[in-house]
Order: C-alpha cells, then structure tokens, then sequence
C-alpha cells in the first residue's frame, strides 16, 4: 500500500512518473536513457547508460542469459549516472518481422459525446478483427476520422454524432520473438511501459512535423537490419525491416580482404565510401591479415577495391528497400522524401546512393535537441533512444492496445546527474 501512495505521489495526470527509462537494444550495443518530465512535459536527460550487445542479432535474442546480462549492465549505467532507481521501460522492437496491417471500424455513438471509452472500443474491435496466429499487435494507430460523413477530423473527443468511423494501422510482430524479449526485461526487474518499432521511434526522434505531415519515409539503418517508417498526415502509416544492415558491410569487407571482423569494422568507419572518387586508386590503407599480428601483418590496398566491396552490398541494400516501398501501396503513395538516420547511414557517400538508386530528395538526420544531451550523444546511432522518450512524453495518453500494470514506485529521488553525463561522454566517445 504505500507502494501504490509513493507512486501516486510520482504520478502526473497522463498516468506516468516524472522520471522515464527508454531502453534500445540493438544488434550491437544496448543503451538506456533516463529522463525527467516536468510540469509542461519537457524532457531532460538525466542518465545514459550502454554497453555492447551480446546475446542479441537483428533485434532478436538469440542468447537470452547474455541478453539480460547486456541488458542489465546498460540500465545499470544509467541509473548510477542518474542516481535513480527505475522500475519501467519503453523499449524499442526490431525482431519479429513487424508488419503493417489496416482496420476501418465504424461505430454507433448514438448522438452521445465521443470519449477517450470510444476510441478505445475502436482499437480493441481492430485488434480482435485482426489477431492473428502466432503474432502480436503492439501499435494502433489512428489514421483518419469521419464523423457522420466529414472527413479530415483530427480528434473526435468531446464531439457529438452519430457514425463514428475510425481508419487504422496496426503494427504487428511474431509473438515468440516479442515475448522473448520481454523475458529478458522482466529478469532484470523491470516492467514493461510499452514497446514501440524502433523505426517509429526513430521518425520521432528525426523528422519535423512538416516532413510528418506532407509524407516521408524514414529509413534508420543499423547494424543487423534496416527500419522503414512512413509518415503521412503527422501519422505513421506504413513500417517494415529490410534484413540488412551495416553489419552485413563489415562482413562483406572481412570476407573480401581476409581481415578480422574488428579491423574490418575500423576501416568501414574511416575509409568506406559508397561512391568512389578520382583519387581512390592512388589513395593506399592499411589491412590486417587474419590470424596474424596486426602491426606484423598489414598489407596495402587501393582505397577502391573496398569500395567495389561496400557499394554492391549497400546497392543491394536499396534496391531491396525499393522494392518494400513500391509494394507497400502506401509508403509509395505517401512519401515523396526519404530521410536516413542510423550507424551505417553515415558512411559516405551513402545519401548520394540512396537518391540515385531510390529516385527520390534524400537528407541524413540525427535526432532532434533534447535538453541535456549532449552533442556527442546526440547522433544517428541514438536516434531510437532519443525517439523512444519523445513517445514516452507525447504518445502516452493515447489509447493503446495494452498496457502492463505497474507495481513499483517509478524512481527514487537523489541529486543532479549532469557532471556524470559530462564524464560518460568522455569515457566513451
């Protein structure tokens, strides 16, 4: 009982503590944000932690004792640097092959006012039309509204009518990969808050609200894959993941030059190139040999036999993420601009790529200002993370499909953390 008080006294009118932990994991690093919510619903980032994902390929577990050990550590990170305690998380999802699907639910209101019970009549009639076997609805998403035949509504709450209609996106993911995830939050002692596409996540984080509203697909690349979220009339409209990510680049450089997977990803981040230039045949690197001594090892090649490595893997990268767009119907309808965001999106030349091969305006994106994180913080590589509060703090009170019972305090209370964050970023970049 004085549990549930202490959380009451934490809890502000949206139904959430003033402290939220969002939690990205990722196939190669874990990483938790903990921010603090104030009276007007900004953020500020009070806690970072990360640490290097084991256990863990293309958003799936794959070792479920090394997930929660990577995962435990990361959250631990954050909470030292924000000296709280959290019990909840948002975490971002990946895995399990997540899917678009669409609901159009009528419903008869009976000339009554139109309440939060109503729209939440409409995602649970959706989510029972739309169950399928094996998999799991984690997002319903309101696309549009007609009111007794007009259109273009953007809120029906506290309108009167007779015909509510409710357009729907759902967003689906196998049931099995979802839940094991989810498994390994639990055996860190953290409850779920919500889980949330990752590349949804990162659109939030990214995109500006004319980007959202005239239509956009962003593409967040990572590491063991590649997100697609497309964003029409400020909504998300379309999500799907390519199975290919900067990960599948380092191992197409470790097979082409026989060099450890290490050295591999070392001369992705300082001499790869999607585009090659004049000078890359004269321009020499250095490659380690496999198994041998690095510095005894090393041998010399043109800069451009590793672009004619890179480019073919990223072509088909776009190629594939072409094809997912064109049959989709609605991302190639909705969007007529593409923004990048990701670790594998900052490797060069990759924008030029992407308009060639994609025939459409491209930019890079890095998250949006978030008060208190930092700029060495504050790259594509924590787009999710980043976006992952934003949905915290914005999307909350929206109706869900599900949400956990909370049975622990959100945080405990101690001092400031922006020293901390100051000696993290440091230590680790």
């Amino acid at each position: 009982m004085a549990a549930r008080h202490e959380q009451a006294e934490r809890t502000n009118e949206k139904g959430f503590g003033t402290v939220i932990a969002a939690l990205d994991v990722g196939t190669s690093k874990v990483t938790c944000f903990i921010a603090e919510r104030d009276s007007q619903g900004e953020l500020d980032i009070i806690g970072i932690g990360q640490d290097t994902a084991e256990g863990l390929k293309a958003g799936t577990v794959i070792d479920m004792a090394a997930a929660v050990t990577s995962i435990g550590t990361a959250i631990r990170r954050a909470e030292t640097m924000a000296d709280k305690r959290v019990h909840n998380v948002f975490v971002s999802v990946s895995g399990g092959a997540p899917q678009s699907t669409y609901a159009d639910i009528s419903l008869d209101v009976s000339g009554r006012q139109i309440g939060n019970t109503d729209i939440q009549h409409a995602f649970e009639t959706a989510n029972a039309g739309n169950a399928v076997e094996g998999r799991e609805i984690i997002h319903a998403i309101s696309t549009a509204y007609d009111l007794d035949g007009s259109r273009g509504i953007r809120n029906p709450k506290g309108m009167y009518g007779n015909q509510l209609r409710v357009q729907l996106h759902m967003v689906g993911v196998a049931h099995g990969a979802l839940r094991n995830l989810l498994t390994c939050i639990s055996r860190c002692d953290l409850d779920l808050e919500a889980p949330v596409i990752s590349a949804y996540a990162s659109g939030l984080a990214c995109l500006v609200e004319d980007e959202k509203d005239l239509g956009v697909t962003l593409i967040d690349m990572g590491c063991g894959g590649t997100g697609l979220a497309t964003f029409a009339g400020g909504e998300l409209v379309w999500t799907a993941t390519v199975p290919l990510g900067g990960a599948h680049v380092t191992n197409d450089i470790a097979h082409g030059l026989t060099t450890p997977i290490a050295s591999a990803e070392h001369m992705k981040r300082l001499y790869a190139s999607a585009i090659g230039g004049p000078a890359d045949n004269r321009e020499m690197i250095e490659v380690p040999e496999l198994g041998e001594p690095e510095l005894l090892s090393a041998r010399q090649i043109p800069r451009s036999l590793l672009t004619g490595i890179v480019r073919p893997r990223l072509e088909e990268t776009f190629e594939l993420i072409r094809d997912f767009i064109d049959s989709s119907g609605v991302a190639s309808a909705s969007a007529r601009r593409i923004v990048l965001t990701g670790g594998a999106s900052q490797l060069q030349g990759v924008g030029d790529l992407a308009s060639e091969i994609l025939e459409k305006q491209v930019r890079l994106a890095r998250p949006l200002p978030i008060q208190g994180l930092a700029e060495s913080a504050a790259g594509p590589y924590y787009a999710t993370c980043a976006g992952l509060l934003l949905y915290a703090a914005e999307h909350y009170d929206e109706p869900q499909i599900r949400r956990p019972q909370r049975e622990h305090p959100i945080s405990q209370p101690a001092g400031g953390a922006l020293g901390r964050i100051g000696q993290w970023l440091r230590a680790n970049f």
